[in-house]
């Protein structure tokens, strides 16, 4: 999929449309290296970091960030949204990091890592960390519920079977995410490490950020690049669907979107 994420249309996409880092997310992380390692926080590199979602909350806490992604097009875009003075974007491979051995207190990889080559990316990971050093790893279940008002069911239907087709244009890391990274647990080359699973997030998205969460789905893209007149009528009617639920409501509705995330944290001693 990597095409898809080096496309200048869809990099614009991805940084307007994706949902925000998850503050729950974010101290997660931060608190897990509290306890393992304690400060001072000087390096943090984020893996596979797209647009910077989540390179940029996480940089007041630490001296430097690095913000690492295969694709050009969503670096700069990461640069473009980023005004922090301590990050540092470079287009690098997950599994040749331009980092020097043991200098990194926190590697993190959000709703990433399950495209990286997996034995090469731990071994970097060993190999950056600092002793103390923390690898963090998270995402989401592509598995959605929309709550509002007594029509919470409708489009929780509504947007399951959206997902269910946009699946058809998807890949075997999909079902990596769904799993909850379990597999991937096993590949982490720490003793000292867990996996919290079933975290609930909720965010709260007018209609037009909900349609605009799905044109930022990689698997809409890969469908929009196969059949462009197909997709664009697809996501019409799945909006006219969205809208005929609604009603007058349509247009100034707050709908509660929940999803459920998961996270890796490893702890390198």
């Amino acid at each position: 999929m990597a095409l898809t994420f080096s496309d200048k249309e869809f990099s614009a996409c991805f940084q307007k449309y994706m949902l925000p880092a998850s503050e729950k997310m974010v101290q997660m992380m931060l608190s897990y290296l509290i306890a393992k390692k304690g400060k001072p926080f000087e390096l943090a590199v984020d893996v596979g970091c797209g647009t910077g979602r989540y390179t940029r909350p996480v940089a007041p806490h630490f001296e430097k960030v690095i913000g690492l992604d295969i694709s050009e097009s969503q670096i700069n875009e990461a640069r473009r949204s980023t005004s922090e003075k301590n990050v540092l974007y470079h287009t690098s491979p997950a599994e040749e990091l331009p980092v020097k051995d043991a200098s990194v207190d926190l590697l993190f990889a959000g709703v990433a890592v399950h495209w990286f080559i997996l034995d090469k990316f731990m071994q970097e990971a060993a190999r950056v960390l600092k002793p103390g050093g923390c690898l963090a790893l998270h995402a989401f279940r592509l598995i959605f519920e929309i709550q509002y008002k007594d029509v919470s069911e409708t489009l929780t239907a509504i947007i399951t079977e959206t997902m269910n087709v946009l699946l058809k244009y998807g890949d075997k890391a999909d079902d990596v995410m769904n799993n909850q990274y379990g597999e991937l647990f096993e590949a982490v080359p720490f003793a000292d490490k867990q996996r919290t699973t079933d975290i609930p997030v909720m965010y709260p998205l007018s209609l037009a950020d909900l349609m605009g969460f799905i044109q930022s789905i990689y698997m809409y893209q890969v469908f929009l690049k196969q059949d462009r007149d197909g997709a664009t009528e697809f996501l019409q009617r799945v909006e006219k669907r969205f809208r005929d639920t609604l009603g007058e409501s349509s247009h100034q509705a707050t709908l509660e979107f929940h999803m459920t995330c998961f996270c890796i944290l490893a702890c390198k001693s």
